[in-house]
C-alpha cells in the first residue's frame, strides 16, 4: 500500500500486493468466522493442512514486504518533489494507525495498527545505507525465523522492503530476469525441502479446540511452519514477476494488478464481506474450513471484477483517495478524463 500517483506506479507491485490479498484472506476468514475445527481424515482436515502448508504464514509476508517498498517510494517520491517526504510520512502512519484502530474493533488479527507503528519504528532507517539495511533484514529475519517470532518478523520484512526500494529492485525488474529465476529456482528447492519437512511434522489428528491449534502435537508443525515461510514467500515473489514478464500470463493476470493498486480499499472491503456473508447466512460457528473457500472464492470475484471496473473510471481506490486526501490534507482529483 502505497500513495503513487497513477503515472508513477510500478505494475509488478500491483500484481504482486493482489497475489498477497488473495492468500490473505483464505487464513483471516477462518478467524473472522470462529470455523470449526477438522475432524481427522475428513477433507476439512486436508484443506487445513493444505492452508498451514502453503497459505498461513506466505501471504502476510509479501504483503509487508511491499509494506516497505512502498515506505520508501513514498518518502523518496515526495522528497524529490520538494515536499517533506518523513514529515508526510508520519501523518500518513497516524492516519493508517486509525483506519486500522477501527478495523481492531471488527478483526482483532488486524495488520494495519502493526505496519503503522512497525513503520514509525523504522522512520530514521530511512537514511541508512542499503547495505546495512539489507544486511540487518536478513539477520534479524534469520534469527526471528529460527525461534518463529512471527510477530516480530514483520520489521525485517519491511526493511528488506526499504533495502529493495533503495536498490530500486523493481523499477528495473527487465534488467534483473535472469538473478531472479535463479533465485526463485534456489527458492524452490529450498521451500520444497522444508514443506517436506513440516508436513512430515504433522501429526495425524487434529486438535479438537481451535485455541489448541498452536500447542500441543501442532506445534513443531506450526514452528516449522513459520520458520520456512520466508522461503516459500520468496519463491511465490519469484513465480509471480517471471510470469507477467510472458504477455499471455501478464494479459491474464491483469485483474490481479487492479486488485492490488485498491489494496487498502480491498484488505478492509474482505472483513466487511465476510462478517456480511456471515450474517446473512448465519455461518458464525456454524462453517468448516473448506466451506469457508466457497465465501473466499465469491469475494475474490466479488473484488476483482469491482477493482476492475472502479479503476477504469477512477484514479485511485475510494480508500485510498480518503488515505491520500488526509495524508497531503487537500482532496486529489478523483475522476480520470476519459
Amino acid at each position: 500500500m502505497s500513495a503513487i500517483g497513477e503515472n508513477e506506479r510500478i505494475d509488478v507491485l500491483d500484481y504482486l500486493r493482489g497475489f498477497a490479498l488473495l492468500g490473505i484472506v483464505l487464513v483471516n476468514i477462518g478467524t473472522l468466522l470462529a470455523v470449526n475445527p477438522p475432524a481427522a481424515g475428513t477433507a476439512d482436515a486436508a484443506y487445513w493442512k493444505f492452508l498451514y502448508l502453503f497459505i498461513e504464514g506466505r501471504f502476510y509476508t509479501i504483503f509487508t514486504f511491499l509494506f516497505g517498498v512502498g515506505f520508501y517510494l513514498f518518502i523518496n517520491r515526495a522528497n524529490t518533489k520538494g515536499k517533506k517526504g518523513q514529515v508526510l510520512f508520519v501523518r500518513r502512519m497516524v492516519v493508517l494507525f486509525l483506519f486500522g484502530f477501527v478495523h481492531m474493533q471488527f478483526h482483532p488479527g488486524e495488520a494495519l495498527t502493526l505496519y503503522a507503528v512497525a513503520g514509525l519504528i523504522l522512520l530514521p532507517f530511512y537514511k541508512v545505507t542499503r547495505r546495512v539495511n539489507l544486511l540487518f533484514g536478513i539477520v534479524m529475519l534469520v534469527v526471528l525465523s529460527l525461534f518463529a517470532a512471527k510477530i516480530f518478523m514483520i520489521i525485517p520484512f519491511m526493511l528488506l522492503g526499504i533495502a529493495a526500494g533503495q536498490y530500486q529492485v523493481f523499477e528495473r525488474i527487465s534488467h534483473y530476469l535472469k538473478a531472479t529465476a535463479v533465485f526463485t529456482v534456489i527458492m524452490l528447492v529450498l521451500a520444497l525441502g522444508g514443506l517436506i519437512f513440516q508436513y512430515q511434522s504433522a501429526p495425524n489428528f487434529i486438535s479438537s479446540a481451535a485455541n489448541e491449534a498452536i500447542s500441543g502435537p501442532l506445534q513443531p508443525f506450526i514452528h516449522i511452519g513459520i520458520t520456512i515461510g520466508p522461503v516459500v514467500s520468496a519463491f511465490y515473489v519469484g513465480c509471480i514477476i517471471l510470469l507477467i514478464q510472458l504477455p499471455f500470463f501478464r494479459k491474464l493476470l491483469t485483474p490481479l494488478k487492479y486488485y492490488g493498486r485498491m489494496a487498502f480499499t480491498n484488505y478492509l472491503l474482505q472483513t466487511v464481506l465476510i462478517f456480511v456473508a456471515g450474517k446473512a447466512l448465519q455461518l458464525q460457528s456454524q462453517i468448516s474450513y473448506f466451506q469457508t473457500l466457497y465465501i473466499c472464492l465469491a469475494i475474490y470475484v466479488i473484488q476483482l471484477s469491482y477493482s476492475t471496473l472502479w479503476l477504469r473510471y477512477f484514479k485511485f481506490g475510494p480508500l485510498e483517495w480518503v488515505w491520500r486526501a488526509l495524508t497531503y490534507l487537500e482532496l486529489p482529483p478523483m475522476r480520470k478524463r476519459i
